[in-house]
């Protein structure tokens, strides 16, 4: 059992440390770490504590963790759908600790030279950046951006900071970059200092010197949405969207004999979502196997699936994925660079051609409102402690993660069945191939070359079968020498 592991699925909205645990629980507070070894400069390390203290600390910390369990898992025990997440939840981490401890080669010189070149790319965008503002300047100093941005080219003040300052933060920075060169210098400045600083510097330093590999760390009772969170260092976050960051990825390699396979599952959330919603047109869709975006397009401009452009799709595929994290029509307008009013009535038109969409989330929102929480398919709960808040934005960034989280949810609940069979797998037929990272919806492997045929085709199918749901679940397998070319 995990007491840690139990609060998370009761109450995901609250902290799961020892300590909190059991003054909420058990109205008990025990010695605190602090206590014992001091804080700040003076803390001593643990092994220095006098050894009758130490005792006591350690086992007092044992008899809360018991007191705890025994509040918690009757709990547990009376709620079938909790006990079950929960129960996957321990088989998670099972996993998760062989993931950990397989980790993942990295290819040093391949980083190396990554950040030489980032290096001279971002002191020529320095250079670049001087010759635009007439001067040499600090590209991160709030105020000298703010003086050569309103005093020297004279753009205008989006927005001041608390302090009445005008503010050159991202937001800013962005919607001056639609029209202004020195802003989008500026930007892409800072995603490539980022892309460096992070990772290309960084990732060969956290390699274990004997083996070359990173071992980053899965935080499992993080993310209220009961995703997985990465750290030390973060895989989840290195940017996609750039070419410089994706080639990150190349330094993620496999070790002679063995290929880098990474298999995730298509559109998931979408899916979700029409299971969830049980739409009878985006049902179809799926169930045909149709090109959703496209489906959507054709429904939403009135054409044939044929006659649809790839910019009327790429619209399509803004508003699906929009409206399920709860975008409203100004955030469509401002994503795809068009009016309000338009981007309302391709609202209005979506949920006109998939109703059952629309009722999906006015009903979330009801049962948000009544009840605090949303819950997965499966059953997980998601709180939401500011659903009927008093302040406007508060509670409706709390009805956008209603409508949201139980897709997040279940797409977490879906890819953690997906480890677990997976890694069942593998040991049952006692196979080479490893587990090495899981990134949102894609689980990543080193797999050896005698194996890969028997990966594309059971990893696949072992990942759709974890659940039935209302259309068919699509996992999707590319395999390659690194990271990036097995997508």
């Amino acid at each position: 059992h995990d007491t840690m592991l139990q609060s998370y699925v009761l109450e995901v909205h609250k902290p799961h440390g020892l300590s909190s645990l059991a003054e909420r629980h058990l109205g008990r507070s025990g010695i605190s770490y602090e206590e014992l070894c001091g804080k700040g400069a003076h803390q001593i390390p643990f092994a220095q504590v006098d050894v009758a203290r130490a005792a006591q600390y350690s086992c007092e910390d044992s008899d809360l963790t018991l007191d705890v369990h025994r509040t918690l898992w009757p709990r547990l025990q009376a709620d079938d759908k909790l006990r079950a997440i929960y129960e996957l939840e321990i088989a998670s981490s099972e996993t998760l600790y062989r993931i950990e401890r397989n980790g993942v080669l990295i290819d040093a010189p391949t980083l190396a030279r990554q950040s030489q070149e980032l290096g001279q790319r971002i002191v020529a965008l320095e250079n670049e950046a001087y010759a635009i503002a007439g001067q040499p300047f600090n590209l991160s100093s709030p105020k000298q951006l703010g003086e050569i941005f309103f005093d020297k080219l004279g753009l205008p003040v989006i927005k001041k900071t608390a302090t009445g300052a005008r503010s050159t933060d991202e937001e800013v920075l962005e919607k001056l970059a639609e029209d202004y060169p020195l802003p989008a210098k500026i930007l892409e400045h800072r995603g490539l200092a980022k892309l460096k600083g992070t990772y290309t510097d960084k990732l060969a330093q956290l390699a274990d010197p004997r083996t070359g590999r990173v071992h980053t760390h899965y935080a499992q009772a993080v993310a209220v949405t009961g995703r997985l969170s990465s750290n030390d260092p973060n895989l989840q976050n290195i940017p996609i969207r750039t070419p410089e960051g994706r080639r990150v990825r190349e330094a993620f390699v496999a070790p002679p004999g063995s290929l880098i396979a990474s298999a995730d599952y298509s559109q998931i959330e979408l899916r979700i979502m029409a299971h969830l919603s049980g739409d009878e047109a985006l049902l179809r869709a799926f169930t045909d196997g149709r090109d959703v975006h496209r489906a959507t397009a054709a429904e939403v401009f009135s054409l044939e699936p044929e006659q649809v452009s790839s910019e009327q799709r790429r619209y399509a595929k803004v508003i699906n994925f929009g409206l399920i994290y709860g975008m409203s029509a100004f955030g469509l307008a401002k994503n795809l660079g068009i009016e309000t009013k338009a981007a309302a009535a391709y609202i209005d038109r979506y949920f006109q051609r998939y109703p059952g969409v629309k009722r999906y989330m006015d009903e979330t929102r009801q049962m948000a409102k009544a009840q605090g929480y949303v819950e997965t398919v499966f059953g997980r709960r998601l709180y939401l402690p500011e659903i009927n808040s008093p302040n406007g934005p508060r509670r409706s960034g709390a009805e956008r993660a209603a409508i949201n989280a139980p897709m997040q949810g279940t797409a977490a609940d879906l890819i953690k069945m997906s480890m677990v069979a997976v890694q069942q797998v593998l040991d049952a037929e006692q196979r080479g191939t490893k587990m090495i990272m899981q990134v949102h919806d894609e689980l990543v492997f080193e797999v050896p070359e005698a194996e890969v045929d028997w990966l594309r085709v059971e990893i696949p199918r072992l990942m759709a079968g974890v659940a039935q749901l209302k259309v068919p679940l699509l996992a999707e397998v590319g395999v390659g020498p690194n990271w990036d070319q097995a997508h």
